[in-house]
């Protein structure tokens, strides 16, 4: 079965760097000519709501443009090494994960409010850790958001090398996507 193109679902140009009001009105466009009480077609505005989803992230548009455009070769997975600056960051976020999964779990464990007050300065330090971590990894995604353009100047060339630096942009983009929802999920669980 041949994948649909969001891209041309919401009349956009194949494009890894997308900004998001271009992309939110085509689909504000696209998704009242395909709202099921003006033409009675569920179908259309369930596609239109997929392309607007695909097309989104950077994570997920990066992945779409491999699958609908890049030779079969880029598609094939593989495995993609981190860089020193994301190994760092993942190295700092996995002990960051550890020592507040420690914590929690000391802090659970404490009956007492007196035992809960005196831990409220770890509790604190956890905290911000975890917001720093954030910051950094928020901060890699705009950088990375930043070499879309020319990712896609790249590709416009026939670069063959563009593919693969489209593959690890979006194994990178990935990445922080995932280490962003850790971050999220462990400062909501010390609240």
């Amino acid at each position: 079965m041949a994948m649909e193109d969001c891209f041309a679902i919401l009349g956009l140009p194949r494009s890894a760097a997308l900004d998001q009001e271009t992309l939110h009105k085509a689909y504000a466009e696209k998704s009242r000519a395909a709202h099921p009480d003006h033409d009675g077609n569920d179908e259309k505005a369930a596609e239109v709501n997929a392309a607007y989803a695909t097309l989104k992230t950077p994570e997920k548009r990066l992945k779409h443009v491999l699958e609908v455009a890049a030779p079969d070769d880029a598609k094939a997975w593989r495995t993609v090494p981190m860089d020193e600056p994301m190994m760092e960051l993942f190295l700092q976020l996995g002990k960051t994960l550890d020592l507040s999964a420690k914590f929690l779990e000391k802090k659970n464990k404490t009956q007492s409010a007196l035992g809960k007050a005196l831990l409220a300065n770890e509790e604190m330090q956890q905290r911000e850790t975890l917001e720093s971590i954030g910051f950094e990894i928020e901060k890699q995604r705009v950088d990375l958001e930043a070499r879309l353009p020319a990712l896609d100047e790249a590709i416009q060339c026939a670069d063959e090398a563009a593919w693969k630096q489209v593959a690890l942009a979006q194994a990178r983009f990935a990445y922080l996507g995932k280490w962003q929802t850790q971050v999220r999920e462990r400062l909501l669980a010390l609240m």
